[in-house]
C-alpha cells in the first residue's frame, strides 16, 4: 500500500480511536475516502472524511529522501440558515481534531512524523450559501524518510 494511503487510514483510526476519550465535544466517525461527496440528506449527520491530498519527495541524503505526505480531515454537516451556533461547535471540533492530531505520531503508522497543520477553508462560504451546508478542511503534513 502507499505511504500515502497508509498515513490517511492511520490518521482516520487515529481520530476514531480518541473519539470517546481524548475530549471531543460530539463523537466522531472518520472514514478515508478519495472523493467525499454527500447529498444533503446525508449530511443531515456529521461526515468526517480523511482524504490523501500531496506527497512531496525532497533529497535528504545520498541515499535518503524525505517524504512530505499531506491528507486533508474535512468535516462536513448541513446546517440551518442562521444557526450559528451550529457552525460555532462544528468550527470547535474541528480545532479539537487538530489538536488531536498536533505534534504526535500516528499510533497506526509511527514512522511518520507531526509536521504541520493548514486550516483552509475555515468555512467554505459557496457551501453554505448554495446547499445549506459546513464545509471545514484540516490539512494535515506528515514527513517519512525513505
Amino acid at each position: 500500500m502507499s505511504v500515502i494511503v497508509e498515513i490517511a487510514d492511520a490518521v482516520a483510526a487515529s481520530i476514531n480511536g480518541a473519539s470517546d476519550g481524548d475530549g471531543f465535544t460530539e463523537p466522531v466517525e472518520a472514514v478515508r475516502a478519495y472523493r467525499p461527496s454527500y447529498d444533503l440528506e446525508q449530511l443531515g449527520e456529521l461526515r468526517v472524511s480523511v482524504v490523501p491530498r500531496s506527497v512531496t519527495t525532497a533529497n535528504l541524503a545520498r541515499q535518503q529522501s524525505q517524504v512530505d505526505c499531506t491528507v486533508d480531515v474535512g468535516l462536513q454537516q448541513r446546517v440551518d440558515a442562521g444557526d450559528d451556533a451550529r457552525l460555532d461547535a462544528l468550527l470547535d471540533l474541528a480545532e479539537q481534531l487538530g489538536d488531536h492530531l498536533r505534534h504526535k505520531r500516528l499510533p497506526g503508522y509511527p514512522q511518520a512524523a507531526w509536521l504541520s497543520i493548514e486550516h483552509e477553508p475555515v468555512v467554505a462560504a459557496e457551501h453554505l450559501d448554495e446547499r445549506s451546508s459546513l464545509t471545514t478542511v484540516l490539512s494535515v503534513t506528515y514527513r517519512v524518510r525513505r
